[in-house]
């Protein structure tokens, strides 16, 4: 392994061992963002100060986040969560699953996926007009790869009102399940969203960059996510 290598995966958290990928030793599970009571809490509510950047607390636990009202389950175990043709700009999320107690990656643990469309909307936000049971628009459930790897394609999640003023950012729900491990309930946010300051349920932890990839005449955005699951 030569040295720039070896650099790039100690600040990352990772070391190689006979080949195989392990986290180092001071790697914590993906901390969740705590109790934060209930959604139906905050609306209505003038927003507060989201809370202040931690420090960097290389490869914690990943932080829990509020489930929201709008959780489905058995979402169908697919790598594209939109409809085709949807609205929005293409975005595509990758990631490893991690065990927190075993420091490597997991295999077939099951994440899933659900978020609003472009224009903000869930397909089951209005009780007058629920989705048929086996229609299930901008969910999807996957399993990790035998090197705990998950991908899918979406949009951009659009924002939309949580009270008379404040709005949510774009967020992707997350709910990661694996045999002997803490079912975690987790969102994912991104950098530059103008609503990050003042949502009441973010986590600085929890917020991704992306890059922008060109792909002939027309390109796509791109950000990694990785999940540390913590031991029962």
């Amino acid at each position: 392994m030569n040295t720039d290598r070896r650099n790039f995966l100690r600040n990352i958290g990772l070391t190689a061992a006979g080949g195989a990928l392990l986290l180092t030793g001071h790697a914590d599970p993906t901390p969740a963002s705590g109790e934060l009571g209930a959604y139906s809490d905050y609306l209505d509510r003038d927003p507060q100060p989201a809370p202040a950047a931690a420090a960097a607390a290389d490869w914690a636990v990943t932080e829990p986040n509020i489930l929201g009202p709008y959780h489905r389950r058995g979402a169908p175990y697919r790598a594209k969560i939109t409809p085709p043709l949807a609205e929005g700009s293409v975005t595509l999320i990758a990631g490893r699953v991690w065990g927190h107690d075993t420091r490597k990656p997991m295999v077939n643990a099951v994440v899933d996926i659900w978020q609003a469309d472009h224009n903000g909307r869930y397909d089951n936000d209005d009780p007058a007009k629920p989705p048929a049971a086996d229609h299930f628009a901008y969910r999807a459930r996957m399993l990790s790869d035998e090197q705990g790897r998950y991908e899918y394609e979406t949009i951009m999640p659009g924002r939309y009102r949580l009270s008379r003023t404040a709005m949510r950012p774009a967020h992707i729900h997350y709910m990661v399940s694996a045999p002997g491990y803490r079912t975690l309930v987790t969102q994912l946010y991104f950098t530059g969203d103008p609503h990050n300051a003042k949502d009441p349920f973010i986590r600085p932890s929890l917020i991704i960059d992306l890059a922008a990839v060109k792909v002939g005449t027309g390109s796509y955005q791109r950000g990694q996510f990785d999940i540390i699951l913590a031991k029962a």
